[in-house]
């Protein structure tokens, strides 16, 4: 099961307690919120997970658009908690929105981007006891190959040639193996993301090697593959049936190597569902790269 692809490392893992030598992992359950880590430590490990070594932070809430309000501020909480930990401490960072905003499944990254608060370009026209206490934050929607015919980790390296960040923020959608995961599911890496990688769609990837500065990945799983949907109905179904391993394990394989393993599958509430997401991650990031502002001062400078 662990072969079918999945963008989460704790996915990876699976329901296995034996961790593979050089994967540290802990787990904390804070109310309706399971906040898990992960460190991949070895390049071993990370052949065996087929993940880079780094720091993986997982926050599992069922419903992350519907949650309570108390659950919601604890998220964004723990989101801003997460991405400032992994954040250098001085310098700009430059936030890089992934996806299609065209497809509603794949715009959370967009989304998310059309929510900060950028300051990059207020340095000089700051009042006087503002000043210094706003980090530099530049953002970016650069859309997909398809539609610009660059690919994305091109224009990264261009702008952070330009802006020199002191690191980047990459925001995507994911892709889960269990469909539970969907909209239930915050992933925050300091090991970059490779974009389109939700949809088997593979492109350069924006991480340090790639881009010469610390790439942070933040994403929520929007899709999963219609072949894990059809893989699990065909083993409950066999299973039910008292067929032998042997069988079950050819339809499988049957099922997994058609033309199914290509689609993806979504809510059909997934607009509702990545505008609340979105709302969602914005507020921590925009906590994370501000934490000389309270709430209140945020909200005036995004909305006036």
């Amino acid at each position: 099961m662990r072969g079918f692809r999945t963008d989460l490392a704790m996915e990876s893992i699976g329901g296995e307690r034996s961790l593979p030598e050089g994967v540290l992992m802990d787990e904390q359950q804070l109310g309706e919120i399971l906040r898990t880590r992960i460190v991949i430590e070895s390049p071993e490990a990370a052949g065996v997970l087929a993940r880079p070594c780094g720091e993986y932070i997982t926050l599992s809430c069922r419903g992350l658009s519907h949650c309570s309000s108390r659950s919601r501020k604890q998220l964004i909480q723990l989101v801003a908690q997460a991405v400032r930990a992994m954040l250098p401490r001085q310098g700009d960072v430059l936030v890089v929105g992934l996806g299609n905003r065209n497809v509603t499944a794949d715009a959370l990254g967009t989304r998310v981007v059309e929510r900060l608060l950028v300051t990059r370009h207020l340095e000089s026209v700051l009042a006087e006891e503002m000043r210094g206490r706003l980090r530099g934050v530049s953002a970016i929607a650069p859309g997909v190959l398809g539609l610009t015919g660059i690919e994305t980790a091109e224009l990264c390296r261009g702008l952070v040639s330009h802006v020199k960040p002191a690191a980047v923020i990459a925001i995507d959608a994911l892709a889960a193996f269990d469909s539970a995961r969907i909209c239930s599911t915050i992933q925050i890496a300091d090991t970059g993301i490779e974009p389109g990688s939700g949809v088997g769609n593979h492109r350069l990837g924006l991480t340090v090697d790639t881009l010469g500065v610390k790439v942070i990945a933040v994403g929520v799983p929007m899709v999963v593959y219609a072949s894990t949907i059809a893989r699990d109905a065909i083993a409950q179904l066999a299973e039910g049936y008292g067929q032998p391993p042997e069988a079950i394990q050819v339809l499988l394989e049957k099922v997994s190597e058609g033309y199914l393993g290509e689609m993806v599958v979504t809510p059909r509430e997934i607009d509702e569902m990545v505008l609340s997401v979105a709302d969602l991650l914005s507020e921590g990031l925009n906590r994370a790269l501000q934490p000389e502002l309270d709430a209140e001062t945020l909200h005036t400078f995004l909305h006036g």
